[in-house]
């Protein structure tokens, strides 16, 4: 068993009492194992890249999904395909999408390759009728489900205000995180629990800083245990559930989460694109890594970004990994797809 330093120890006393930690313990210092590659993935037909926080694998753990915002920040009045599987090469082998998807925001690729897309809608000035789904997709971009009601905002059992994300349960229950940053009369900080057809089962969340509260949780992920961790960015912290809603931790070692992404070997990877001095003193932004087995953070890629306490948005807010153990970051700022290789 490895010796635990100090810091670790006070990591570990925090997450068992669900405690969070101070800008004395940011963790900006572990090492950094991997190479930036860029323009890794590459448009077709003169594409450029739009605002990007969707990206994870296929199953065969080669490809990779990405949904973009049609070479802009909102795919409304495009005819382009937001969504695009690449190969290991970063060419585009298939899209889908087009006219269907308003804001892709969150993305999750199931046991059997379909693809889920949370529709949060956006900033900008959007026409009515669109967004607020969760839409499911068959790896050739045939809609097979949607949840939630197109264009229509709500906080019922059939709608949602801005779905942030979703994920899959190992039994095929489907997990929404509901209520992207926004006013506050626009939020719903819920997360919501429908079985695998789509029935409502529950849900649980407000807004606030307490357990089982949120301000904007942003981004999900589920362990080999089953445990729900959900990115509540607002609050700088991940939250760890039951299937049931049962809080069991937060852990705050890991940064004000965008994306979150647990791979195989239960390796956790948190995308911070938006820490400052302001919204998170003391932490910089970046990739942050660690088994969430004792949820020590064992590796951070930074973002290269010099001005770590500017208002901005930069580096990576959705994250995943490939077969492989290549980290992929889904940049909203600075429009584009960065792969990270080990050293």
């Amino acid at each position: 068993m490895r010796a635990m330093t100090t810091r670790h120890a006070v990591f570990l006393i925090a997450a068992v009492l669900g405690l969070g930690t101070s800008a004395a313990c940011a963790q900006n210092h572990a090492p950094n194992p991997y190479t930036t590659i860029e323009g890794w993935a590459k448009l077709p037909d003169g594409r450029t890249w739009g605002s990007t926080s969707a990206v994870y694998p296929a199953n065969d753990g080669v490809h990779i999904w990405v949904a973009e915002r049609c070479g802009a920040n909102l795919c409304v009045g495009s005819d382009l395909d937001p969504v695009l599987l690449f190969d290991a090469d970063g060419n585009v082998v298939r899209s889908f999408g087009a006219g269907m998807i308003t804001w892709p925001h969150g993305i999750f690729v199931d046991s059997e390759d379909n693809v889920w897309i949370a529709d949060a809608v956006g900033y900008a000035p959007v026409p009515e009728g669109v967004g607020h789904t969760v839409m499911k997709f068959s790896p050739q971009g045939e809609l097979l489900l949607t949840l939630g009601k197109k264009g229509v905002p709500g906080s019922g059992p059939d709608t949602f205000t801005r779905p942030s994300a979703v994920v899959v349960a190992a039994n095929g229950d489907i997990f929404v995180a509901d209520g992207h940053e926004g006013s506050d009369d626009m939020r719903n900080n819920r997360i919501v629990k429908f079985d695998k057809h789509g029935k409502y089962i529950k849900e649980w969340g407000s807004m606030g800083g307490d357990k089982g509260e949120f301000r904007d949780a942003h981004t999900l992920a589920i362990d080999s245990a089953g445990r729900l961790f959900v990115g509540d960015r607002g609050n700088s912290r991940i939250q760890i559930f039951t299937q049931d809603g049962e809080h069991l931790a937060t852990w705050t070692q890991f940064g004000r989460p965008s994306g979150l992404f647990i791979d195989r070997n239960d390796i956790l990877y948190s995308a911070d694109s938006e820490s400052n001095a302001s919204r998170n003193p003391g932490w910089k932004r970046g990739i942050r890594i660690g088994s969430v087995k004792d949820g020590f953070v064992t590796a951070f890629i930074p973002d290269p970004e010099p001005d770590q306490d500017n208002s901005g948005t930069s580096g990576a807010e959705g994250v995943a990994v490939d077969a492989a153990g290549n980290i992929y970051g889904a940049e909203v700022g600075p429009r584009a797809i960065k792969r990270y290789v080990r050293k």
